[in-house]
């Protein structure tokens, strides 16, 4: 059997908001699998479970450049130690020309990116010099470029999210609106198809535990699964949500009344996926001592 550590306990209980005996109960059983602990969880607190799915522990920015044509951009997220840093206004002044250079020179990769030119210097002289200005380490730590196919609208909401969004037809107005409500729903593709299979089946394997749980017969599992399927890719693909600013329609909806429609989107929320290092021995001691 896996060894429970009070470190796991405590990071499954960040994830999920789960009692911390819940969640030592939840890994005992996933054997040490912190994924099957959360979905063994979210089966006993339902989607509260999940929350912490889009909570972030590292600061920075994000950045973006358009062409004055709209047909080329770039998003580009630079981390840093502290939202100071991330508020410094030569932190944000090397992230809006980090996003110019790579709109304009289409490196290959992030790495590649250093050795762009911001001037006369190279993107990682212009790090460097600025990481001994303010005493944190800052690192460029992904980008994407697009070329469009119609226009491209971008919106940045408080420096931590950002979207950039290429549509086809339409204004300017519903390029801005589609990417302010691309930040606020946060939708994970533009359709069914692009949601990733394992969050799929995850959805579904929930589903089924909960039906069984509730008492549901086994010929209705099946069924049941698939409705929250279903309601689940409504909620999570762009063209099925219901627009921010008037419910009563879809985004796919709103986007015909337009005669246009979105050929495809990136967001970046700052820190997604990055976890800091815990450093509160303190805080360690007394999870350990509940357990």
């Amino acid at each position: 059997m896996a060894e429970i550590t009070a470190s796991m306990v405590k990071e499954l209980r960040e994830r999920t908001d789960a009692p911390m005996m819940d969640c030592k109960k939840a890994l005992t059983e996933a054997e040490g699998d912190m994924t099957r602990g959360e979905e063994i969880l979210r089966v006993r607190f339902g989607n509260k479970a999940s929350k912490a799915a889009g909570r972030v522990a590292a600061e920075g920015t994000v950045g973006i450049s358009i062409s004055a044509d709209g047909k080329t951009g770039a998003i580009i997220e630079v981390n840093s130690e502290t939202d100071f840093c991330a508020k410094n206004d030569d932190f944000l002044k090397f992230v809006r020309e980090l996003a110019e250079v790579v709109a304009a020179n289409d490196p290959a990769d992030i790495a590649a990116v250093a050795a762009l030119k911001i001037g006369d210097s190279t993107v990682e002289e212009v790090r460097t010099n600025l990481i001994g200005k303010i005493g944190e380490n800052i690192t460029p730590r992904r980008f994407l470029r697009i070329n469009a196919q119609g226009k491209l609208a971008s919106y940045v909401h408080g420096s931590k999210i950002g979207v950039l969004v290429d549509v086809v037809g339409g204004d300017e107005t519903l390029g801005k609106d589609i990417a302010m409500h691309i930040a606020a729903a946060k939708p994970k593709s533009l359709d069914a198809s692009g949601v990733a299979p394992e969050l799929i089946e995850a959805e579904r394997r929930v589903a089924i535990e909960k039906a069984k749980e509730a008492g549901k017969p086994d010929a209705m599992l099946e069924k049941i699964a698939d409705g929250t399927v279903q309601k689940f890719l409504k909620e999570v693909t762009l063209l099925s949500q219901p627009f921010v600013k008037d419910d009563k329609q879809t985004i796919e909806q709103l986007l015909k009344s337009k005669n246009a429609s979105v050929a495809s989107f990136i967001m970046y929320v700052v820190g997604e996926g990055i976890e800091k290092v815990v450093t509160d021995f303190a805080a360690e001691v007394a999870a350990a001592a509940k357990l």
